[in-house]
């Protein structure tokens, strides 16, 4: 079973392309998340017939957790959990492909790569390939993860460092990470490339090096 959460903020203008690109014949629920939204994102999700959670405190991350804390309530938790941002319409059709590498039972995480990468977003991933000896290109915020996995991560970044905490928290548990290639090499602004940015904004860049080199010095 496979359950799909959007953390949405004021996505008003690219919500319904994305719920319509699904493959909702491979999902069980679609969970939207109005991460404080000013707009009609949340009136347009209840349009689609999609779940819609409320958590209007903190960033992306506090969406996601949200999110996880709805499915872990459920009677029968997910199998897979696919994370894809509400700014990232045009990469919800590329979901069939970041299920395909589960087929295999080894791979735990997979995330959606896209060929345009900001300078940021480079400079990410190479400090996470000088630091854990493990080199990625792209880590952007569409990704799909075993269920199972995920609650294992133990996620805590409420904000624009989530994406960064998964990632090192995966390497660090030693979890199989598959890097899927996008359809067409992402979309739209080379900042969010698959889905959304990793270090876009001073915050989230801080948030970034926060959870690198934090995760680096756990035993």
């Amino acid at each position: 079973m496979v359950d799909v959460v959007v953390p949405a903020r004021n996505a008003a203008g690219t919500l319904g392309e994305l719920l319509s690109r699904l493959p909702h014949r491979q999902v069980r629920t679609v969970v939207v998340v109005d991460n404080g939204s000013t707009d009609a994102t949340s009136q347009i999700a209840r349009d689609a017939g999609v779940v819609v959670l409320r958590e209007p405190r903190g960033g992306h991350g506090a969406a996601c957790l949200a999110a996880i804390a709805h499915l872990t309530s459920l009677p029968q938790p997910p199998d897979l959990v696919v994370f894809v941002p509400g700014d990232a319409a045009p990469d919800a059709g590329a979901v069939p492909a970041l299920l395909a590498p589960f087929a295999d039972d080894a791979t735990e995480l997979a995330i959606g790569v896209g060929a345009r990468v900001g300078v940021a977003d480079r400079a990410v991933h190479k400090l996470i390939g000088a630091v854990y000896r493990h080199r990625i290109h792209g880590a952007g915020g569409l990704r799909a993860i075993r269920y199972p996995a995920l609650v294992a991560l133990g996620m805590s970044d409420r904000g624009g460092g989530w994406d960064v905490e998964m990632l090192v928290r995966a390497l660090k548990l030693g979890l199989q990470i598959v890097e899927v290639p996008l359809p067409g090499g992402g979309h739209g602004d080379p900042r969010r490339g698959a889905g959304r940015s990793l270090a876009d904004g001073a915050a989230a860049r801080g948030r970034s090096l926060f959870h690198i080199l934090r995760h680096a010095t756990m035993r």
